[in-house]
């Protein structure tokens, strides 16, 4: 084969993971971008193994597999932040640290998220990564309940955002945030209809990870608006991250949903919080055993385990 023909494979392995990631499961990505990763190792392509590796990072951070993540995007930031790094070093360093805090958000370690999209925001020479290192900051606000700061943020994000509807995904996630400033500003109804449009557009752009994450949004906005579609969208939520295989989605929206049908249908509650533990567990036994004993024994989640 030649080394043309192999550059090919390595493009065709780039876009197949990459659909995988956004549009489809992500767990069905991550042996396509090991591939990618081996591939472009083998032929010096620096570029290209950096893309793969970022991608990878996504799809296993996606999948809940949050260790292994964090070990193929940690040696993406450093060099991008040498003096002598290449501008694609930089673009993916910016990138990797944003979705190493990602992680670090949801894992509910919110000031760990904050020193990595800071230094995203510091890597940023594009808008794409811009809008990422911004939103995140918007969002670690929000999970430290600085309210102001998470608004003033979330505005920096936007205007970013403003003439670009191609920007699915930066759409789709604006429209997330948003709605969790307004559930912070006690305005659940506004954050109905904010996660609602965020369902819109990833199933306008059909990406599946993003429509399940806008209906648990939803879920938990019209569970403190007082509506009774709450459980309906939660469980619609579960059953979409499920097919997915998006472990950190399943937890959060299956947890609710048992809670909320505690006493009305006890079967299905009592289905639903196992299938959160297990989730749960299943995150837990690929984090480092420090991170793992932080995660097991958060409020949220020892109460979940009966702890």
């Amino acid at each position: 084969m030649t080394e043309v023909s192999q550059s090919s494979d390595i493009a065709s392995l780039l876009a197949s993971g990459e659909r995988a990631a956004f549009h489809g499961p992500p767990g069905a990505a991550v042996s396509v971008l090991e591939q990618a990763v081996v591939a472009a190792q083998r032929l010096g392509l620096r570029a290209e193994v950096t893309a793969a590796a970022w991608l990878l990072g996504v799809a296993l951070g996606a999948a809940g597999r949050y260790g292994g993540a964090v070990q193929v995007l940690t040696p993406l930031v450093e060099p991008g932040e040498a003096e002598d790094a290449l501008p694609e070093q930089r673009l993916f360093a910016s990138f990797a640290a944003s979705t190493m805090a990602s992680i670090q958000r949801q894992l509910g370690r919110h000031t760990s998220a904050r020193e990595l999209d800071t230094r995203a925001l510091g890597l940023a020479e594009t808008p794409e990564a811009e809008f990422d290192a911004r939103l995140g900051l918007a969002a670690d606000a929000i999970g430290l309940g600085e309210q102001v700061a998470a608004t003033d943020c979330l505005a920096d994000a936007a205007v970013l955002v403003e003439g670009r509807a191609d920007w699915w995904r930066q759409q789709v996630r604006l429209d997330w945030v948003r709605a969790e400033v307004a559930l912070l500003e006690g305005d659940p109804e506004a954050a109905v209809t904010l996660a609602s449009s965020a369902v819109d557009r990833a199933e306008a752009a059909r990406a599946p990870r993003h429509v399940a994450k806008g209906l648990l949004f939803q879920g938990v906005a019209e569970v403190q608006a007082g509506e009774p579609e709450a459980a309906a969208t939660l469980r619609r939520a579960a059953t979409l991250a499920e097919s997915l295989g998006t472990l950190p989605l399943i937890w959060p929206s299956r947890a609710l949903l048992g809670a909320l049908l505690d006493g009305t249908d006890e079967a299905e509650s009592a289905r639903s919080l196992a299938a959160a533990r297990s989730a749960v567990l299943t995150i837990a036994a690929d984090l480092p055993p420090s991170v793992r004993e932080e995660w097991l024994s958060r409020p949220d989640v020892g109460a979940l385990l009966g702890g």
